[in-house]
């Protein structure tokens, strides 16, 4: 339950324990309101709906590559790799995200799946050089108080000549309410303000931690982490899509973008 809610600095650790409790309670509550949405083993990059197989991302193909997929959730976009013949890793900070992923698993037996692990996103326990291709759909990114940490990260464990692909709330957002209607369409904070948001609980103990970078600060970390930018998605909202998830809906997504889908590769 949310108590308060403040714009205030939070550091990496107030950050991580404050997330992985989130996400912790509310993973099977958010599979059992958006799995139908998502699927169980497809990449959906965002609210807006759109599948890899639209996007195209990734361009590669999978089978008998090595994939991670950070900041997994209920591991969807793992098993759609592992379905297209990769060895797949689904990394997650949340135990209860990982069970999601588990229960998610136990219904197809015969299917293909990753290995799960629980683990920080920007703290990953690989050697160097280990993945063809490094993604995540909505994974990690927003909730990681250092995003350079996060990036140097994935571009270690990405081999040379392999990709790197994820989605996150485009940043324009973080100006506008987070609400669907028409409120949401009128600007109330500044597009740079990098303060984070910061929910507490109703003992005051901190419970959810978003961090916001421009798009500037989004190509500037992956130019700094040695990785070569490939493309910058973002995905229009299709006429297709009538549901309204969050603050995202059709309303807000014919007027402003609400998903940045950032494509990268690293040097041979």
């Amino acid at each position: 339950m949310t108590h308060g809610v403040d714009r205030r600095p939070s550091d990496p650790d107030e950050t991580s324990v404050a997330n992985r409790g989130w996400w912790d309670a509310e993973a099977l509550d958010y599979y059992l309101e958006h799995g139908a949405f998502l699927g169980d083993r497809d990449l959906v990059w965002g609210p807006e709906g759109w599948h890899e197989h639209e996007l195209g991302c990734i361009e590669r193909d999978l089978d008998g590559l090595d994939v991670l997929e950070f900041g997994c959730g209920g591991a969807q976009g793992g098993r759609w790799a592992a379905d297209q013949g990769a060895r797949v890793v689904s990394t997650d900070l949340s135990m209860g995200m990982l069970r999601t992923a588990a229960l998610i698993d136990a219904a197809s037996p015969e299917r293909p799946r990753p290995l799960l692990v629980q683990c920080p996103a920007e703290r990953l326990p690989f050697a160097d050089d280990s993945f063809d291709v490094v993604l995540s759909a909505y994974g990690a990114t927003p909730f990681v108080a250092d995003s350079q940490a996060l990036v140097d990260e994935l571009a270690r464990v990405l081999r040379p000549g392999g990709r790197l692909a994820f989605s996150t709330s485009h940043p324009v957002r973080w100006a506008f309410p987070d609400v669907p209607g028409p409120e949401g369409l009128v600007a109330h904070g500044s597009y740079f303000d990098r303060t984070p948001y910061v929910e507490s609980d109703d003992l005051g103990e901190v419970s959810y931690v978003e961090h916001h970078r421009t798009v500037g600060d989004r190509v500037r970390e992956v130019i700094s982490a040695g990785l070569t930018l490939v493309d910058l998605v973002e995905p229009e909202w299709p006429a297709r899509n009538t549901q309204t998830w969050g603050g995202w809906s059709p309303l807000r997504g014919e007027h402003l973008p609400g998903t940045l889908v950032v494509v990268a590769d690293k040097p041979l």
